[in-house]
């Protein structure tokens, strides 16, 4: 991939808040967030690794709770939209839209390395 390429953001801002596009690694040495990949087909994804176990939605729970910790919103302000059984998902955040995606902002390009 060339450097001056530009990669999109993986969240879209709505009324409520904001969804993000993921691609989840379960079983990962830490829970973190891995910065902003483009998929082959052009998407953008926010890059998330969970200790847990992709078994009876172990890491989706996982994920939730990274993610509402990150951004500093309740549990509850984060839910899963798509992809309960795929590692491309699509989460929804509630909230004030630019202020989480400012938030996002940050953490996605405090991880990127590129």
């Amino acid at each position: 991939m060339p450097k001056n390429l530009v990669i999109k953001e993986p969240w879209r801002y709505g009324a409520a808040g904001i969804s993000i596009a993921l691609r989840v690694t379960p079983r990962g040495v830490r829970d973190d967030i891995d910065g902003i990949e483009q998929l082959s087909d052009g998407r953008s994804v926010l890059k998330v690794r969970v200790r847990a176990i992709a078994d009876g939605g172990e890491a989706n729970k996982a994920v939730l709770v990274l993610l509402a910790k990150s951004l500093g919103v309740p549990k509850a302000s984060v839910k899963l939209l798509s992809g309960a059984t795929s590692r491309l998902k699509q989460i929804a955040v509630d909230g004030d839209p630019a202020r989480l995606g400012e938030a996002q902002r940050q953490l996605a390009s405090a991880k990127s390395t590129d």
